[in-house]
């Protein structure tokens, strides 16, 4: 629960004229602009080096075949940090060649368990060494709070990846009896070279959530990272050959989805494919997956989770969960609660705080201390939610706070409430991924079910009740994946984690997640004259 402790630390303390818009006044906007106003003038240098840009295939850091970089920006300005060599098609067919090799004529697979165990153990303990490197180069190419990075993040990256260390050696079949003179064996193998394609907004942690379990099940990987972050994944590779990783069991290539995301989905040597990214191109992976070799495929989507505050709840602290909820992660987050429902007899009093916690919400730099919320990602995400934010307005939704950029530099955007939001409007119905609030009324636990459950997600939940009778009710009604019952994010290793309908197929962390990387075998072996069966 440490990890899960770390992340509840964090719970703290000029639009178009259609529709409404409350407390958008100037004097209102500057109670959270003027206290962010120093953090937003001049951003922190970073106090670390940008060493690796290349490709790593077979153990070394290598130029892309073309010889093509492409830049990945600081979203706090939107300043080039370094150029990266830019994978393709050939660049994934020498990455699984190199995987394809080591796993079937190298010695990962064929190393004992405990001693695959003894390399995840080393690149843990390496993860803990340089946590202010690895938290720096993740908040500098993605825009995430500092804070965040470092002391919620990546020890959840090392407990996790100590976690599948230690089910490396604790994977074992089982003996079946047979109703024949048979002595029936099952076994668990690797199933082989393993495609992972990982997103923007969690590099660092979606990295640990594929490679971790394939390798403690000995298989081989090829990843490609998002285009947006590349540079914490190419660091945290160094460290695991660093831990005593054989050349060629992991391979990292950075690139664009089109390119070498689609040749990686479709390569025919690929065994496995995991991918974690938007609803929309999880279903052009599954087609290419489908149409090269039938490859197994893990997904983990979009969502559009419903936060649901019931008649009994202590208000305040519903605020704050709500908040932490939708804002983590600058809203950035999979499984944020974007539909907040709140009970009509508690609704008022839940809003007008809601807004007063918006706009209490600190915003800039995330390298400085005690910020909540940096940019988003970039331009593009950027524009998305604005568009989002004009559409409610548009939709007559009531914009009780925010809605605008903050600073005229970077991808800030002000922490956004609205209310008076119904199921039919796009901000209440499509995943923003952005600081954006929706707040929906409900009366009574039939309705609140009904409407929770129409949309084509289901991903995550949350419910905020003091009722054990109403948290049973609504955890077996609502169609998700994960119920967080008064609380929410809560990341343990050991967790399963997926989701429902359109938000995903398959199940990462836990022990679940290790049947994604293995194939069963059943061994039967004739029995001679057997004193029993």
């Amino acid at each position: 629960m440490a990890a899960a402790s770390r992340i509840s630390s964090l719970l703290s303390p000029s639009l178009l004229s259609k529709g409404r818009i409350c407390g958008v006044g100037r004097s209102v906007v500057c109670s959270y602009t003027t206290a962010t106003a120093a953090a937003l003038e001049k951003p922190i240098t970073p106090s670390v080096k940008v060493n690796y840009t290349k490709l790593l295939i077979n153990g070394d850091y290598v130029d892309s075949a073309s010889g093509k970089t492409f830049p990945t920006y600081d979203p706090r300005t939107g300043d080039v940090i370094a150029h990266v060599a830019e994978g393709n098609v050939e660049d994934i067919n020498r990455a699984v060649s190199a995987a394809r090799k080591a796993f079937d004529e190298g010695p990962w697979p064929k190393m004992t368990a405990y001693e695959r165990s003894k390399v995840l153990f080393r690149f843990a303990d390496l993860i803990d060494e340089h946590t202010k490197e690895l938290a720096t180069l993740e908040t500098w190419d993605n825009g995430k709070p500092y804070e965040q990075a470092a002391k919620v993040e990546l020890p959840m990256i090392s407990r996790l990846t100590r976690y599948y260390a230690g089910w490396a050696d604790k994977i074992h079949g089982l003996t079946v009896p047979a109703d024949s003179p048979h002595l029936v064996q099952t076994i668990h193998e690797p199933i082989g070279v393993a495609g992972q394609i990982i997103p923007w907004n969690f590099p660092l942690l979606m990295f640990a959530w594929k490679v971790a379990p394939a390798l403690a099940c000995g298989n081989t990987v090829v990843i490609k990272t998002a285009e947006q972050t590349p540079l914490s994944a190419l660091f945290a590779a160094k460290l695991l050959h660093e831990a005593g990783l054989p050349a060629g069991v992991l391979n990292v290539v950075s690139g664009y989805g089109p390119t070498a995301g689609a040749a990686l989905a479709s390569h025919m040597q690929v065994d496995k494919l995991a991918f974690t990214g938007s609803t929309e191109t999880g279903k052009i992976v599954l087609q290419l997956a489908a149409k090269s070799n039938l490859k197994p495929v893990t997904l983990e989507l979009g969502g559009k989770s419903p936060f649901i505050v019931c008649k009994d709840a202590d208000v305040d602290k519903a605020v704050e969960l709500a908040h932490f909820a939708l804002f983590f992660n600058q809203g950035q987050c999979c499984c944020a609660g974007s539909r907040t429902y709140v009970h009509e007899s508690v609704y008022d009093e839940f809003l007008e705080k809601a807004k007063a916690r918006a706009l209490k919400r600190s915003v800039g730099d995330p390298f400085v201390a005690g910020i909540e919320q940096g940019p988003q990602i970039d331009s593009e995400q950027f524009e998305k939610i604005m568009k989002y934010i004009r559409s409610g307005v548009e939709s007559g939704a009531t914009l009780e706070t925010g809605g605008e950029r903050l600073g005229d530099k970077g991808y800030y955007i002000q922490p956004t409430v609205f209310s008076n939001v119904n199921e039919d409007m796009l901000i209440a119905k499509d995943e923003i991924f952005g600081p954006v609030q929706s707040i929906l009324k409900f009366k009574d636990i039939k309705e609140v079910i009904r409407r929770a459950n129409t949309t084509s997600y289901g991903l995550a939940a949350g419910v905020f009740t003091q009722d054990i009778d109403t948290a049973n009710t609504l955890t077996r009604a609502l169609k998700v994946g994960t119920v967080w019952v008064n609380c929410y994010d809560v990341f343990d290793a050991a967790i399963p984690f997926g989701g429902y309908k359109m938000s995903g197929q398959g199940r990462e962390k836990g022990i679940h997640c290790l049947s994604n990387y293995l194939q069963v075998k059943a061994v039967v072996t004739a029995l001679k004259d057997p004193a029993w069966i």
